[in-house]
């Protein structure tokens, strides 16, 4: 029997932005600039430390744990709305938001961001800078501006 060759599977590249760490599945080199795809593992306590805003949409699933999603919506209520595993959850691009993990087990998601360049290109910055030690906030305001991510400052006050 005549066997076709299949091309194995490589290790997937991990990318890690100080204890969070994004597998990575997909690149936007991958998907012509359209999808960056990763399998997102936060630590209790992990997250982006402000909310931030930026032109890709992006998607999770939930696979274990969960996440906490702050959300600004055009009324400018920021709602808070915990993920637990099985739940997704979109949102549009340039949507004010950040997200924790606030319970005490690691939490995982699939997650897609479209287009992909402007995220994988910050989270491949922010690694870069994070392997040094701890960046400063200048640093880390220049990483995010260079990439198209706009950081707003601490969650607002919000609305369950």
């Amino acid at each position: 029997m005549d066997m076709i060759p299949v091309e194995m599977a490589t290790v997937p590249e991990t990318i890690r932005v100080g204890a969070e760490e994004a597998v990575v599945l997909a690149t936007s080199a991958e998907t012509g600039g359209d999808l960056f795809a990763v399998e997102l593992r936060m630590p209790p306590g992990g997250g982006p430390p402000v909310m931030h805003r930026h032109a890709p949409s992006e998607v999770y699933r939930v696979l274990r744990g969960e996440f906490t999603f702050y959300v600004t919506g055009p009324d400018g209520v920021t709602t808070r709305r915990t993920a637990v595993a099985g739940d997704t959850v979109a949102l549009a691009g340039n949507t004010p938001h950040t997200i924790r993990n606030e319970s005490s087990e690691t939490a995982v998601a699939f997650c897609v961001h479209a287009p992909g360049a402007v995220m994988e290109g910050f989270t491949r910055a922010a690694a870069a800078l994070a392997a040094g030690g701890a960046p400063t906030m200048h640093e880390l305001l220049q990483v995010a501006e260079e990439n198209g991510i706009e950081l707003l400052g601490p969650v607002p006050a919000q609305s369950s």
